[in-house]
């Protein structure tokens, strides 16, 4: 567990990368208010709910910087993969669970100033950000866990079999896709059953169940590595 927490403040040094993230996105989230203050006003309770989707592309990537940054120095200090990985997703964590209190503190103060003055939605997503205060902190935590996984998982695919074997993973996950589109389309049971699993708020430990696969799945694949 000491391997785990040193490599885990090892992933300090990537905190610029990290902070270059969130400011971009704080910046992205100003001019849109500005600019919603200086159009047309909006409809009441005007959803724009891309600022979430923003957070999650912007985890995707810092998920990938660690393996692949950091991997080939950690190695040669002589840290194990396993710990490697193991400190990765523990700073992962700790960095999900900072920026979805954020993500609540946001959401309240939306509630609180009645949409920033504005009647916007930002941050009240429907059955996914929409509950209490601690099912919102819970869900984007499971969530942007899920997104760091997940680009953890990219990372080293491409450390060990290089860009064919980033290609094939991305066309798997392509034609998954494709498949829960075509269940979705033609199943009605299927979409009676993703309603119902929203509406009991399952979703969260839905996102929490697939993180763990992609973390599963990461460190199978970092066992293997070779740099």
């Amino acid at each position: 567990m000491s391997t785990w927490i040193r490599v885990a403040r090892y992933q300090l040094t990537a905190l610029p990368g990290y902070l270059g993230l969130v400011l971009s996105w704080v910046l992205v989230f100003l001019a849109s208010l500005v600019r919603a203050a200086a159009s047309a006003p909006p409809r009441p309770g005007e959803a724009i709910h891309y600022f979430v989707s923003i957070i999650c592309v912007f985890f995707l990537l810092a998920g990938a910087q660690g393996p692949a940054r950091q991997l080939p120095f950690a190695l040669a200090l002589g840290v194990s993969r396993r710990s490697f990985y193991a400190g990765t997703a523990l700073f992962a964590g700790a960095i999900a669970a900072v920026a979805a209190l954020g993500v609540t503190v946001l959401q309240l103060i939306e509630r609180a100033t009645g949409g920033w003055g504005l009647n916007l939605h930002y941050f009240r997503v429907p059955y996914l950000l929409a509950g209490p205060w601690y099912l919102t902190w819970l869900t984007s935590f499971a969530g942007l866990t899920l997104m760091l996984a997940w680009g953890m998982w990219f990372a080293t695919i491409y450390r060990r079999w290089n860009l064919p074997g980033l290609l094939a993973f991305i066309a798997a996950q392509a034609l998954a896709l494709l498949a829960i589109y075509w269940a979705h389309h033609w199943h009605g049971w299927l979409v009676s059953f993703v309603v119902g699993t929203l509406t009991i708020g399952g979703l969260t430990g839905l996102l929490a169940a697939l993180a763990l696969a992609l973390l599963a799945g990461g460190y199978a694949t970092m066992r293997r590595i070779t740099v």
